[in-house]
């Protein structure tokens, strides 16, 4: 038992021991590092930036100064140091404010400059010391790529020297993988041949979305720009330039790019033999096709407009249907030649006759409201009715519903099969007589006085009221 005991004071100790320095061993944190103000213009009276960092640790921080840069996009860099406010300094402070300032000469070139501090150490009296890391500023802007940045400006003109966009991405040693590499790739590269046009939205992405993509070309009688499209005129040098312009805060953004123009691509002419009709007495059945060919593509196989009447199989045809069966012949655009003229192929399967017989009354009197309907096909199948006269007489599955006397037309009709033809037959009904008026009752007051009044269409004495 004493051995026990003395194995769970062990691991206790053992515990104690390994969570009590937990904090020490936490980086200095980064609570905010500011400066102000966030862009000058080099006509601005004073170009002095202020800065402020603070940082924290639980057990303190054991810098009394750091070093911040500001440095420009060719390597050019600034700095001073910037020290912490408490006096007198305490190490064991959790939370410290650095401070400090930065007058800039006037000779510098207007664009973004990064500014970042040296990293700070916590309070190393418990034997443990960690560094913060290089400190970026905080985001200040949405400006792209210059979110923490300090901008110089010149006149109001940053100049901003930077990629407003990517591309081309038919050019196989660009990468175009900015945001969606799927839709900006080299599958589908452009077609260089007179009459062709040329989009740059299809081939080059923007990095700033407002910004807009324009083409020019100083070669006009080669290719010219119309309505922000470049068009291919003739066979030739194109030399072109997609661009995003220069604005306040961007520089002018250029990509030339020189391509040969071709001449243009050919549309092919197919010849189609014609298929003559056909029966339907051995449905279904398969009738073998003529091959079309062509130079561009091969053999051009048809596709059915017709599918439950006719479809392809490779170079044979499926016929499970009367009717009209209806293919269509068409190659393909290439980066050669242009997608060929839709061919039509059409030919009939025709399908057996059939009778219908139909023989509704030749009169019915609207007193009794409705009349069963029959007819029959010789082929079999069910018969639906159509009534062309709806004022007079409508059709609720095989029942006449009488309405009104007047000459009542019914259509009866057999939809037909794969190898039966439709069939369909008129009659009319002459409806006749009157439907006896309806008698109804109202009851009528009159203060206390009630009084019922009975007729086709009853009305209260003068004096009284409906009843509701």
């Amino acid at each position: 038992m004493r051995f026990t005991s003395k194995l769970v004071v062990i691991a206790l100790g053992i515990a104690s021991f390994y969570t009590s320095p937990a904090i020490a061993t936490e980086r200095p944190k980064v609570e905010s590092f500011k400066f102000t103000p966030t862009e000058f213009d080099l006509l601005d009276p004073d170009i002095t930036l202020n800065f402020e960092l603070v940082v924290s640790h639980p057990n303190g921080i054991e810098n009394s100064s750091t070093f911040v840069t500001v440095r420009d996009f060719r390597g050019s860099s600034w700095g001073t140091n910037i020290v912490r406010d408490d006096r007198p300094v305490n190490l064991s402070l959790a939370k410290v404010t650095f401070k400090g300032s930065l007058t800039l000469p006037r000779n510098l070139t207007p664009g973004v400059y990064s500014v970042t501090a040296g990293e700070v150490k916590n309070n190393s009296t418990t034997g443990y010391s960690y560094g913060s890391g290089v400190i970026v500023a905080n985001k200040v802007r949405d400006l792209i790529d210059a979110e923490n940045a300090l901008l110089i400006r010149n006149s109001g003109d940053l100049n901003y020297s930077y990629s407003t966009f990517q591309g081309p991405s038919y050019n196989a040693s660009l990468s175009i993988n900015y945001k969606n590499p799927s839709k900006f790739n080299s599958n589908n590269p452009p077609i260089w041949r007179v009459g062709e046009t040329f989009n740059p939205e299809d081939y080059f992405e923007k990095k700033v979305e407002y910004l807009q993509l324009q083409i020019k070309t100083s070669t006009p009688k080669v290719c010219s720009v119309e309505d922000k499209l470049l068009k291919l005129k003739i066979e030739g040098s194109c030399d072109f330039t997609v661009y995003t312009a220069k604005t306040k805060d961007f520089a002018l953004f250029e990509s030339n790019q020189i391509v040969q123009i071709l001449g243009p691509r050919i549309k092919p002419e197919l010849s189609i033999s014609k298929i003559s009709d056909q029966t339907s007495k051995d449905l279904p059945k398969s009738l073998e096709l003529l091959q079309v060919y062509s130079s561009v593509e091969g053999y051009v196989l048809p596709k059915s407009s017709t599918p439950t009447i006719c479809f392809p199989i490779g170079f044979s045809l499926r016929i499970i249907s009367g009717g009209t069966c209806m293919l269509t012949y068409q190659t393909a655009a290439t980066s050669t030649h242009l997608a060929s003229d839709i061919y039509n192929q059409t030919f009939v399967i025709t399908r057996d006759s059939q009778t219908i017989s139909f023989t509704p009354p030749a009169t019915a009197n609207l007193s009794a409201k409705t009349l069963a309907l029959s007819a029959t096909a010789s082929g079999g199948g069910v018969i639906t009715y159509q009534s062309a006269s709806t004022g007079i007489c409508s059709i609720t599955g095989s029942t006449l519903n009488l309405l009104k006397s007047g000459n009542c037309a019914i259509t009866a009709t057999q939809a037909g099969s794969a190898t039966l033809a439709p069939i369909s037959a008129t009659a009319t009904v002459m409806i006749a007589g009157s439907v006896a008026p309806t008698k109804k009752t109202i009851t009528c007051v009159k203060g206390n006085k009630t009084k019922k009044v009975s007729g086709t269409n009853p009305k209260c004495p003068k004096g009284y009221k409906v009843k509701r």
